[in-house]
């Protein structure tokens, strides 16, 4: 697909760019694991279920916050202020920041941003 511009990007909804979001964030959850050791697919689920929790992108936003433009950081705050129901296993600040890390990976993934997302995805797992 053609990647859209920011005007046409910044029409979608932080709820909408969150859900897609929700699945770039994973496949480049579960892309770092497969790269990062051959193991079995049980074993993957686990640590991927600890990567895409609410609690670990709220500890990781937090490391990005730094990191971002101006219009990066519009979007994040956009997607973290969105109101959603949050889930009883964890607790609102971070569902909330778990959001708003979602609507900016959305947003970058429908820019074609890939490089700005692996940036960004490897300030999160810096390599070892």
């Amino acid at each position: 697909m053609e990647p859209l511009t920011q005007a046409q990007a910044r029409q979608y909804s932080p709820l909408a760019l969150a859900f897609l979001g929700d699945s770039v964030y994973e496949i480049l959850v579960r892309e770092y694991l497969v790269r990062e050791a051959n193991r079995p697919a049980a074993k993957l689920h686990e640590q991927k279920i600890q990567l895409v929790c609410a609690a670990f992108q709220a500890q990781a936003i937090d490391r990005l916050i730094p990191l971002l433009t101006e219009e990066e950081t519009a979007v994040y705050k956009r997607g973290r202020n969105a109101n959603n129901t949050v889930p009883r296993h964890t607790s609102a600040q971070d569902y909330h920041k778990a959001t708003g890390l979602e609507a900016l990976f959305g947003y970058l993934h429908l820019l074609g941003e890939r490089a700005r997302l692996e940036e960004l995805f490897a300030a999160i797992f810096p390599a070892e």
